[in-house]
C-alpha cells in the first residue's frame, strides 16, 4: 500500500525579521528594509524555515510542496530534497507584501492540506488578508516565527516547535485545530514607545492535543457531555436552507435527537431546516436529491462520523454516500464528527476512505478536522486504502 502524499504550501517573507539586529523595531515598508540592508541587516528567515522543515525531512515521502520561487520558498526546499512544485515568482528580488499575498493567491489554488508561511505579524496580516479574499478563511495554517514582531497566535513558539507540529501530523498523532487572532501594531507608534496593537482577523492553526470542553468528569471525557458537545457545535453552524445529509452512526444519532428528529441509526436521512426531507435513503435517491439542491443554489453538508476502532469514513456501513454523491457535495463541506477518545483509539492510523473509486479516495486524503467538542477541532489525515 502506497503512502499518502500530502500537499503543504509554502510562503516565506524572506525580509522577516531584517529590521530587528538593526533597531528599526520591524520590517515593514520597503524604505524600512533598505534601511535595514544598508545598515548591514542579515536575512535570516530561509534558515529559520530550515530549522523547522528539518525535522520532518524523514517524511519527505510524504510530503509534495506548492511554493513560491527563490528565496520565498523554492531554494530552502530544493537545498532540503523536498519534492515541490513553483506557483510564483517575484518580480524582484526585494520581495513586497503583494508578493506575499499574490504566492498565497497561487498556492490555495492547488488545494492544500495546509499553507505554512515564514515571517512576522505583517506576513500574518498579508496571509490572512489572501485567504478571505480566495474564499478559504479556514484553510488550516502554520506560522513559523522569522519577524521582529510576534504577536498573532498563528505562530508556534520556536522554528522547532513548528517542525514538531509537523512531524506529529504525518505521524498521525492527535493535534487540536483551534482559531488563532491576527495581530498587529503599529510600527510608528512602536518606534515612539508606544504599543498599539489591532487584531486584523483569525486564522485555523494545528496545535498539540489538549483537552478542553471535552473534560469533565477525573480528567477523563464524559461520553454523554462529549456528545452533547460535538451536538452544540453542529447545530450551532447549521445554515438555513441548506441541506444536511445525516450519516450512520451513534454519533450523528445524538445530534439527530438533540434537533428532536427521527434518525436511522444504520442508514442516512436528510434533512434542511432542522425538519426531515428524507429518511433512510437509498445511493440514487441521495444523488437525485443533491442534484436538485446544488441545481437550486442551495449548499450541501454531509455529517459523517468514522468506525469505531477501523477509522473507515466512507465504504463501510454507508455506500448510500456514493462517489457522485460525495464529488458533488465536496471535501469542503464534509463536518467530520467524532470524540478524542474513538480517535485515540486508532493509536495513530489515519482516517479511511473506500469508495470504490480510486481516484476520488486519493482526492479525499489529506489532514481534515474533526469536531471533537463544542468549538473544539482535532486535525486529522484522511488516507486511501
Amino acid at each position: 500500500m502506497s503512502e499518502t502524499i500530502y500537499t503543504f504550501g509554502l510562503v516565506i517573507n524572506p525580509f522577516a525579521g531584517i529590521g530587528g539586529a538593526v533597531a528599526l523595531k520591524g520590517s515593514d515598508g520597503a524604505e524600512t528594509r533598505a534601511e535595514a540592508l544598508a545598515r548591514g541587516a542579515e536575512l535570516r528567515a530561509q534558515q529559520r524555515v530550515t530549522e523547522a522543515l528539518a525535522l520532518v525531512q524523514s517524511h519527505a515521502q510524504q510530503i509534495r510542496f506548492v511554493t513560491a520561487a527563490g528565496a520565498m520558498g523554492a531554494d530552502v526546499l530544493a537545498a532540503l530534497g523536498f519534492t515541490y512544485e513553483v506557483v510564483y515568482t517575484a518580480a524582484a528580488a526585494q520581495t513586497e507584501a503583494e508578493d506575499t499575498q499574490a504566492a498565497v493567491a497561487a498556492i490555495v489554488v492547488a488545494e492544500p492540506d495546509l499553507l505554512i508561511f515564514a515571517g512576522g505579524d505583517g506576513t500574518a496580516r498579508d496571509v490572512c488578508a489572501q485567504l478571505t479574499v480566495s474564499q478559504q478563511p479556514n484553510l488550516p495554517v502554520l506560522g513559523i516565527p522569522a519577524g521582529v514582531k510576534i504577536h498573532s497566535g498563528v505562530y508556534a513558539i520556536t522554528p522547532i516547535a513548528a517542525g514538531k507540529v509537523l512531524a506529529q501530523l504525518l505521524e498521525g498523532q492527535l493535534t487540536t485545530l483551534r482559531a488563532a487572532d491576527v495581530m498587529d501594531i503599529d510600527e510608528q507608534a512602536f518606534r515612539q514607545g508606544t504599543v498599539r496593537a489591532r487584531r486584523y482577523g483569525e486564522m485555523q492553526v494545528p496545535g498539540e492535543l489538549e483537552y478542553l470542553q471535552a473534560v469533565k468528569i477525573g480528567g477523563k471525557e464524559s461520553d454523554e457531555l462529549v456528545l452533547a458537545d460535538i451536538a452544540a457545535d453542529v447545530i450551532e453552524g447549521m445554515d438555513d436552507d441548506a441541506l444536511y445529509i445525516m450519516g450512520s452512526g451513534s454519533t450523528v444519532e445524538f445530534i439527530m435527537q438533540e434537533l428532536s428528529l427521527p434518525n436511522t441509526l444504520l442508514g442516512v436521512d436528510v434533512i434542511q431546516n432542522q425538519t426531515i426531507v428524507a429518511r433512510d435513503v437509498i445511493g440514487s435517491q441521495l444523488e437525485g436529491l443533491v442534484d436538485e439542491a446544488v441545481n437550486a443554489g442551495r449548499a450541501v453538508y454531509l455529517v459523517v462520523t468514522l468506525i469505531g476502532g477501523q477509522g473507515h469514513l466512507f465504504g463501510r456501513g454507508n455506500q448510500q454516500l456514493t462517489p457522485a454523491v460525495l464529488r458533488a457535495v465536496g471535501r469542503e463541506r464534509f463536518i467530520v464528527v467524532a470524540s478524542k477518545r474513538k480517535l485515540q483509539q486508532l493509536d495513530g492510523r489515519p482516517l479511511r476512505v473506500d469508495t470504490g473509486d480510486r481516484e476520488l479516495d486519493q482526492a479525499l486524503s489529506g489532514f481534515i478536522p474533526v469536531i471533537t467538542g463544542y468549538h473544539d477541532r482535532t486535525f486529522m489525515a484522511i488516507a486511501a486504502i
